[in-house]
């Protein structure tokens, strides 16, 4: 019996299409010295950006990434960034008399300049998880309707999409400027494709927050276990009666993901 199709395939960007650890790192890190331009002490920056790397599941907004470089620097243990970021990162805005504008700005117009600059080294810091952009031009071709629903700029997505080889209809990529929580995106979606929409996310809190809208019952999730995700993560996911956690070559085999 062939598979269920979903009405729209909802996919996040960063962690399940495209890796851009690197570039969150150096990005983060030249905003990081504009702030704080003292030297760093007690910790090489190589181990930074090791510690970043492993830290980076708790980050919802890019301009959170210097803010846990800081708190990475400042020696605040990491199950304490991990269980309770949010509470971190407040506090270092006040501490710093920071504001979520000022960082976000600075984080957006240093991707600007260092893209109108030498954009061939920022493109060098992205990498497409292997076999995702074939599966994403088969996809296509075979008519599957699909969305891609990011806290990333739209701008941003579609330049790297294009330089990948891959046209993706700008209306069908849901950004930052949305300003709104995925979920009422995704009933957005729904009310135009119907249900069920699949939605696949890498960052577990975005998947719960579906998992309890009521409008969005028959959404199937994914968390995508290849990207920006903890054990912990992987765990509760696997333990969750609505989450199916879903492999990188289980993803490039859609549309079979669902047990049968």
């Amino acid at each position: 019996m062939a598979p269920t199709l979903p009405s729209l395939l909802a996919l996040d960007f960063d962690g399940v299409l495209c890796n851009g650890l690197r570039e969150y790192f150096q990005t983060s890190w030249r905003v990081y010295q504009q702030v704080w331009p003292e030297p760093l002490l007690g910790i090489s920056l190589e181990q930074l950006e090791r510690e970043f790397g492993q830290l980076r599941p708790v980050i919802t907004v890019g301009w959170e990434m210097p803010l846990l470089l800081r708190a990475i620097v400042a020696g605040t243990p990491a199950q304490q960034i991990l269980q309770d970021w949010p509470k971190v990162r407040d506090r270092l805005l006040a501490t710093y008399h920071l504001t979520a504008a000022d960082l976000g700005a600075r984080v957006d117009g240093l991707r600007d300049r260092w893209i109108e600059t030498d954009w061939q080294s920022w493109l060098a810091l992205h990498d497409f998880y292997d076999g995702v952009i074939a599966a994403l031009q088969h996809w296509q071709a075979q008519g599957q309707a699909l969305a891609i629903v990011t806290t990333k700029e739209q701008r941003f997505v579609t330049y790297l999409l294009e330089q990948a080889g891959l046209s993706f209809p700008s209306e069908a990529i849901y950004g930052k400027e949305q300003q709104q929580p995925k979920p009422v995106i995704l009933q957005a979606l729904q009310s135009t494709y119907g249900a069920p929409l699949w939605f696949v996310e890498d960052r577990l809190g975005a998947l719960l927050q579906v998992a309890v809208t009521p409008e969005l019952g028959q959404t199937e999730l994914f968390l995508a276990a290849w990207g920006y995700t903890t054990a912990g993560d992987r765990a509760q996911a696997e333990a969750h009666p609505r989450i199916h956690l879903l492999s990188l070559e289980q993803f490039c085999q859609f549309p079979h993901w669902l047990p049968p």
